[in-house]
């Protein structure tokens, strides 16, 4: 039997308790925790007030093609992707008769 395998199979040396670090991870004090933490949301905020204008903006853009009587109704969130799902239906089954 190796000699290593000796030493860990007796017992007669402690498991090391020691934790490792990755990369460039640090010891953080309650502060600096405070502050990572403000800069993430306030950077998970900024991330999903451009999602949802770029959400309201392709909207937009589907309005302005969809029939709508009278032209200055503006329709909800729901009802312009229900009615563009309808829409779209009715004009695949026009073709399909056609």
């Amino acid at each position: 039997m190796p000699a290593e395998a000796a030493s860990s199979a007796g017992g007669a040396e402690p498991p090391r308790e020691r934790r490792r670090r990755r990369g460039r991870a640090r010891a953080r004090t309650e502060a600096l925790l405070h502050t990572l933490k403000r800069s993430r949301r306030v950077k998970a905020n900024d991330r999903e007030r451009n999602r949802m204008h770029h959400l309201n903006a392709a909207l937009d853009e589907l309005r302005s093609v969809l029939p709508t009587f009278p032209d200055d109704t503006k329709l909800t969130k729901i009802e312009t992707l229900r009615f563009a799902y309808n829409y779209i239906w009715a004009l695949s089954e026009t073709l399909r008769l056609a």
